[in-house]
């Protein structure tokens, strides 16, 4: 298995282990580590397809796993948003539905023998969705942690508008990804 691949499958074996952390009150700072290993995750997905590029060892176990390894990285944290109160069951259902759908498509295509790529609307969003939970993250250590934000600041209704801006970047890249495949997929088989 070759580095890019190794990042990836780190990212997958790290996204439970961000869960149970974020989700456990009785681990002392649990927002900030949990933040911490999220971020540790999320930077390997930037390294695996940047060494994957350099080095020309794109492979399709990459170009599958690593949208899968994203998917399963951010559904965690949105589960983990939900049950702490700080995600609307709604968007997370618009995000899953996308998630869904698009894969659908993949499987699809690749029963065809055609490889979709992901388009800019999809890495916008995967980077948002990453960026924003992190800053989310962050304001939860701030206020839960170590009680520098006071607990009057209206935490859940900003991560609520953070991530309803990813639900629409998810339905516009979601969109946009049908359209493309539509154009590359016989649906008549």
């Amino acid at each position: 298995m070759n580095t890019p691949n190794k990042l990836t499958v780190a990212r997958i074996v790290l996204t439970p282990v961000f869960l149970l952390i974020f989700t456990l009150p009785q681990i002392p700072y649990h927002y900030l580590i949990a933040m911490l290993v999220y971020m540790l995750a999320s930077v390997t997905d930037y390294f695996d397809g940047k060494i994957a590029r350099s080095r020309g060892i794109v492979t399709n176990f990459g170009k599958f796993t690593d949208p899968l390894a994203d998917k399963m990285l951010t559904t965690a944290a949105f589960l983990g948003m939900m049950a702490m109160g700080y995600c609307n069951v709604w968007i997370l259902f618009v995000i899953l539905f996308r998630e869904f759908g698009v894969s659908s498509i993949r499987l699809v295509a690749s029963a065809q023998g055609v490889v979709i790529p992901a388009n800019m609307w999809g890495k916008v969003k995967t980077s948002c969705m990453m960026v924003f939970t992190v800053l989310i993250m962050f304001l939860l250590s701030l206020q839960q942690d170590f009680g520098v934000l006071p607990a009057s600041f209206p935490l859940a209704v900003l991560a609520n508008v953070l991530f309803g801006i990813t639900a629409l970047l998810t339905l516009i890249s979601g969109i946009t990804y049908v359209m493309e495949g539509a154009k590359l997929i016989d649906f008549s088989q």
